[in-house]
């Protein structure tokens, strides 16, 4: 395909990638996305999904949130695909300067990948919300009910950004710097519809934007090269 090839040619001659990513980057190694025909916002639960994973209802309802927070987010014997594995390479023959994800399963830095932005943060990171005491992704999966801190008793949040939270604004602002520094910027498997993080892909000053999405987007028109394919099928040919 004229268009693949094309992409190749771009990655090989590029000296400063970033990859901005989404869902469709872990379907691939069987975490659902979220707005497909087959992603959580199209699947029936007692209250939205969208409103679980609010920090109201995890304020006020926080035994229901983490009963789905379990379930539908940690997902368990999960592997990096061909697309965590490629840019874990790239970043290690110094051709990619960073990773900036919308995902929160941590497959990155499973598969190599060293300078990740986790710009909604990470099922891997827990914290009482009383104390600050770290705890890790195990602690979650074998506790029950709502987790609580070994040290207070205190209430333990994962450091996922909920509906109705903040991104870490030094995380966004160090995500700007990489976009604007980078020659190339290579979007891959999100619809670029939920901001802020979507607008990060108007900072950047560089040569060429690659998209990538099985479906189209509305950032379609401003890509020099769109590839509606499989991310996973684009990135065996690099």
């Amino acid at each position: 395909m004229e268009a693949i090839e094309k992409f190749v040619e771009l990655v090989n001659q590029a000296e400063r990638i970033v990859f901005f990513g989404g869902a469709g980057v872990s379907t691939e190694s069987g975490i659902p996305d979220f707005r497909s025909v087959d992603g959580l916002y199209n699947q029936q639960y007692k209250y939205p999904p969208e409103q679980i994973l609010s920090y109201s209802f995890y304020d006020k309802r926080t035994r229901e949130f983490y009963e789905f927070y379990r379930d539908k987010l940690l997902i368990k014997g999960v592997e990096p695909n061909i697309v965590h594995k490629k840019l874990a390479e790239l970043e290690q023959k110094g051709k990619l300067t960073a990773v900036i994800t919308q995902n929160i399963d941590g497959l990155h830095q499973l598969a190599g990948s060293k300078n990740v932005l986790e710009l909604h943060g990470s099922i891997h990171r827990n914290y009482c919300t009383r104390c600050g005491e770290f705890y890790d992704l195990e602690y979650i999966e074998k506790s029950e009910g709502v987790p609580l801190c070994s040290e207070c008793g205190g209430r333990i949040k994962p450091a996922v950004v909920l509906y109705q939270e903040m991104l870490n604004k030094e995380l966004i602002a160090q995500a700007i710097e990489y976009i604007k520094n980078a020659d190339i910027l290579i979007i891959g498997g999100t619809s670029l519809e939920v901001y802020p993080a979507a607008g990060l892909i108007d900072y950047f000053e560089g040569g060429n934007i690659v998209l990538i999405n099985k479906d189209e987007t509305k950032k379609d028109s401003v890509a020099d090269l769109v590839i509606h394919e499989k991310l996973g099928d684009v990135f065996r040919n690099l």
